[in-house]
């Protein structure tokens, strides 16, 4: 029986305090990879990135959930003449970190 990922990972709120985004390099039939890339990019919360002649494809997805993020890579993997998937990197972090101001860090010595 499949596991619900909602019913694992996810509050049972409509609001999410979080932000996720992965990075996945797509692998598609090299015949395909036009069609692949325009499907690619009308998945909600994905952007393509780049591409190469070899048939890998730069993509992110980015949503307020962990299942979000797992739902957009198992669309991702059903796309016709996607051959396979690789996620590359993952994060995530509350909401209320990405509008926190950065200090602007001018002494380059300190900068590692």
């Amino acid at each position: 029986m499949p596991v619900n990922s909602n019913d694992r990972y996810d509050d049972k709120t409509d609001a999410s305090c979080e932000f996720h985004i992965a990075g996945v390099v797509v692998y598609a039939r090299i015949e395909a990879m036009q069609r692949v890339i325009r499907d690619l990019a009308a998945l909600p919360g994905a952007q393509v990135h780049g591409s190469s002649a070899e048939g890998k494809i730069v993509l992110t997805l980015e949503g307020d959930r962990s299942s979000h993020v797992a739902d957009q890579l198992h669309a991702v993997q059903a796309i016709p003449d996607v051959v396979s998937t690789a996620l590359v990197y993952q994060h995530h972090e509350h909401i209320d970190s990405l509008a926190e101001d950065i200090a602007d860090e001018t002494d380059s010595s300190r900068v590692h």
